[in-house]
């Protein structure tokens, strides 16, 4: 297989290298590198055999800093040189996002570039929100890729049809052989003005999956990591700026239309601008689905989703460390009344004065939500069956003795349980559940605490009302 000089570095870095770094590149003042050779406009070896892209100048000039020469090993595509790679035939791989199935053999230095991953649909697709909830649908990508990876990980129903190159995943969405494809917007923007696809468009933007483009290192060579790593960090935004201008243009091999490329121009600005405005408001709206599918529309606290999410994580927490964790389900004392006497509206208005109550009440560290109806739940992590028999008795005597209104006089039950070793949320949860039935059994307005692991039934009465 042929192999191809690609740079001669300086005879001295431009970076300060540690002394083994130093005595590390005086004997070994070369690096094979594999590339991908198909990947306009990162990376991509020419007619000639010339290696040029964004990557292949960013890899010039960390050279040069780290005073290394680089040569290129020559391989077919990107599968080739990542086959390489993991046999050693390369130390490098030149423009690559970090992954799991990467880090088997590769370390990383810090990323060259940064690019963000858009989803391209056909103009007559809807905007994607939630590419999970799209279910089978297919999504076009070159084969060997990070994404690939990722996607296959996270999004198991989408269905991949793996493609040889960028160009090609692209095609197949515009000739309506795939639904989506996820590409860098770099490569997008450079590709679609390039072949003319302009019945494609940005449809969104998956939130996670940015580029951070690194050069990967094989294990066994830390120091060549660190020496790079340091020219990495020694690049600034101006040249790397440069270097990308340099590269995302259109090429014109025959006589030019200067009115149609105009045009041409007119058209892409258009479209890119249009899709940038949809990628923010797409990012405004999953804030706020992921706000409110955690919400409880009527008091604004946490509702029952979210509630199960964080017990979960708290659960967790107090089983590794050993650390008590508490629960208080409140319940406000004869609702019933309320809506059948002033009706559901003022019923409303209650639960949210009641909510906000709550909110007061409670401690920074606890967690409140609306576990149903009238009741609430807080979980108090770190926190003992007596400390929040104690939370819960202020709160209740705050509610008796400033009433959200003079002719509305309003009280609360609560039912108090704390983990015990080995427990888990449904036990916890049926305590506190048992705790509150004693509370209402005894004449509500009062706090009853059940003994931790306690069985239902056994609890006990921390106040009631005088």
């Amino acid at each position: 297989m042929a192999i191809w000089l690609l740079v001669m570095g300086s005879a001295r870095a431009d970076v300060a290298l540690s002394e083994a770094e130093q005595r590390y590149r005086e004997q070994h003042p070369e690096a094979s590198l594999c590339v991908d050779p198909d990947w306009v406009p990162f990376e991509s070896v020419n007619a000639r055999g010339e290696y040029e892209g964004i990557a292949a100048d960013l890899l010039r000039l960390v050279a040069e800093r780290a005073g290394l020469r680089l040569r290129r090993v020559e391989t077919r595509d990107w599968d080739e040189s990542l086959r390489a790679s993991q046999e050693g035939r390369c130390q490098l791989l030149g423009f690559l996002n970090q992954s799991p199935d990467r880090d088997a053999w590769l370390i990383f230095t810090e990323p060259m570039f940064t690019d963000v991953n858009v989803l391209i649909s056909r103009e007559e697709h809807p905007f994607v929100v939630d590419l999970a909830a799209l279910g089978a649908v297919r999504l076009a990508l070159p084969r060997g890729t990070s994404i690939e990876e990722r996607v296959r990980r996270q999004f198991p129903d989408i269905q991949i049809v793996l493609t040889d190159s960028e160009a090609q995943a692209l095609a197949l969405v515009s000739q309506r052989q795939s639904e989506l494809t996820m590409r860098s917007l770099t490569v997008a923007a450079y590709t679609i003005k390039k072949e003319g696809w302009f019945n494609l468009k940005i449809a969104g933007q998956v939130a996670g999956f940015d580029n951070q483009l690194r050069i990967g290192v094989r294990k066994d060579q830390p120091l060549l990591r660190g020496i790079l790593d340091k020219a990495v960090a020694s690049l600034t935004p101006e040249e790397i700026n440069t270097i990308i201008n340099r590269h995302v243009s259109i090429r014109v091999e025959t006589p030019t239309d200067y009115r149609l490329l105009g045009q041409l121009a007119l058209v892409f600005a258009v479209i890119l601008l249009s899709n940038l405005f949809w990628i923010r408001r797409l990012r405004r709206l999953n804030r706020q689905l992921r706000h409110d599918a955690r919400t409880d529309v009527l008091t604004g606290l946490a509702n029952r989703s979210a509630l199960n999410q964080y017990f979960q994580a708290c659960l967790e927490q107090a089983g590794r460390y050993s650390q008590p964790l508490a629960v208080l389900i409140f319940d406000l004392d004869h609702f019933k009344r309320v809506n059948d006497q002033l009706g559901h509206l003022q019923g409303d208005q209650v639960l949210q004065g009641v909510a906000e109550r709550l909110r007061a009440g409670v401690r920074g560290s606890d967690f409140l939500g609306r576990w149903g109806g009238e009741e609430f739940l807080v979980i108090c992590p770190q926190t003992d069956a007596r400390q929040a028999g104690q939370l819960a008795q202020r709160i209740c005597d705050g509610l008796r003795e400033q009433p959200l209104s003079p002719a509305l006089p309003l009280t609360l039950s609560v039912g108090v349980a704390q983990l015990a070793p080995g427990e888990g949320a449904d036990s916890l949860l049926q305590c506190a559940d048992e705790a509150l039935y004693r509370a209402k059994a005894e004449g509500r307005d009062r706090v009853c605490v059940a003994a931790p692991g306690a069985a239902a039934g056994l609890a006990t009465s921390v106040r009631s009302a005088g």
